[in-house]
């Protein structure tokens, strides 16, 4: 991160709307190469170093989330069914999560993932070390039905650091080992199963540490319509249950009751500048259908510790302080992460945005709409306008088959603020 940058895009983008954000919770519709940008890296000040190179200037960065809390929506019209359907959730299972697949590297050789198929009595965190997703470079069309190719699916990088990530959090949020899926339990027709017998909808929070796919990534590993997806663990043979590929559509027929889920997978928020590079939008759709409250999906891996700190305390402050709403937890949640001494030395500091500054809330994420305040729709650029309460009025829609996609004009973007 370069915080001269991240200053000049902040007054790009908020210059002419100042005023009308000040000391306002932010509500953020991306589309285009803004989709692939946690906002709270925005730098409002000029700093004093134009290249950070000491813990000390990341430290003392004038970042956006020290102002504002953010919370990120899939489109405008979303707002009124999120508030409108938001209800306490009355799940009983304190925590559900699913990953560390079984993949075995480009050279089909590694097995370091076999080896964390169970939570240990003392789960321990660590830093990330993971080698980025392979696609092929084409669409490939090579089996019917839209199934998954799963010999290029497991040969994709091991993430045997989620197996650390997610019993830490279950340790924390008093969870039980087995409701945290590894390896072999982390399937697609273990995640369909869980959700058919109903134990899925009795999760309070469910996480899902993996790969993600962007749309176009999509549709090179399958023969299938162009859908963003979660890499689980790949099945001998492909079949329309499971070939190792959760989609959004197959996200949307789940049944969730979740007052959070977690999306600690890289390209779960990114998007991109080509309309099949849809991933935000169609993973959260598909999950606020499914039944979820609200979402945190990553920018990239992130490393074991901040994970925890960064979901427990968003989930702790929200626990001891309802009224504050997700947003305003998840932003005291970065900035006890950002200010953690506790990290061992070697590891990057707590201040650099990488650590702090990889996951958003998607989401409505205020108290509630009786506690709201009307809606301020900003849109820049080209042009700035005030339109109070022009919030949309779409209702919440049936979940197709597939899930369809909305025009996006990239580069541009809406803003939402004051609710």
């Amino acid at each position: 991160m370069i915080s001269s940058k991240a200053h000049a895009l902040y007054r790009a983008l908020f210059d002419e709307v100042s005023d009308l954000v000040k000391d306002k919770r932010l509500l953020v519709v991306p589309s285009g190469p803004l989709t692939r940008l946690p906002f709270q890296v925005l730098v409002t000040d000029q700093p004093r170093a134009a290249v950070p190179t000491r813990a000390e200037d990341y430290a003392q960065a004038s970042w956006l989330i020290r102002q504002h809390s953010i919370a990120v929506l899939p489109s405008v019209s979303s707002l009124k069914s999120l508030r409108q359907e938001a209800k306490p959730s009355t799940a009983t299972i304190p925590f559900i999560g699913f990953g560390n697949p079984l993949l075995s590297g480009i050279a089909n050789n590694d097995k370091r993932a076999f080896a964390k198929q169970a939570c240990p009595k003392n789960p321990q965190t660590s830093p990330i070390k993971v080698a980025a997703l392979t696609v092929p470079d084409r669409r490939i069309n090579v089996l019917r039905g839209g199934l998954g190719d799963v010999a290029i699916l497991r040969h994709q990088p091991p993430l045997l650091e989620t197996a650390d990530e997610l019993c830490a959090i279950s340790s924390e949020l008093g969870g039980v080992s087995r409701d945290v899926h590894l390896g072999a339990g982390a399937t697609e027709s273990e995640v369909k199963t869980l959700s058919s017998e109903g134990t899925l909808a009795n999760a309070r929070v469910v996480q899902f540490a993996t790969h993600g796919l962007l749309a176009d990534e999509t549709s090179r590993v399958a023969n299938a319509l162009d859908e963003p997806a979660l890499l689980l663990t790949p099945p001998t043979a492909p079949t329309k249950e499971d070939d190792g590929l959760l989609t959004a559509s197959e996200v949307s027929q789940l049944k969730l009751n979740a007052d959070w889920v977690v999306l600690s997978a890289c390209n779960t928020a990114g998007g991109g500048d080509d309309k099949n590079s849809e991933a935000l939008s169609g993973l959260a759709k598909a999950f606020f259908y499914a039944g979820a409250r609200a979402l945190l999906v990553s920018h990239w891996y992130v490393d074991s510790r901040a994970a925890v700190k960064l979901t427990t305390s968003a989930f702790a402050e929200l626990e001891r302080n309802p009224q504050i709403g997700r947003a305003e937890a998840f932003r005291r949640a970065m900035l006890a992460t950002m200010n953690d001494t506790g990290r061992p030395k070697s590891w990057t500091s707590a201040a650099h945005p990488a650590v702090w500054a990889p996951f958003v809330l998607v989401g409505e994420g205020g108290v509630s709409q009786a506690n709201s305040a009307a809606a301020t729709d900003v849109r820049a650029p080209p042009t700035v306008a005030g339109e109070t309460g022009s919030i949309g009025s779409q209702d919440k829609q049936p979940a197709p088959k597939t899930m369809r996609k909305r025009s996006k004009q990239p580069g541009a973007w809406d803003w939402l603020g004051n609710f």
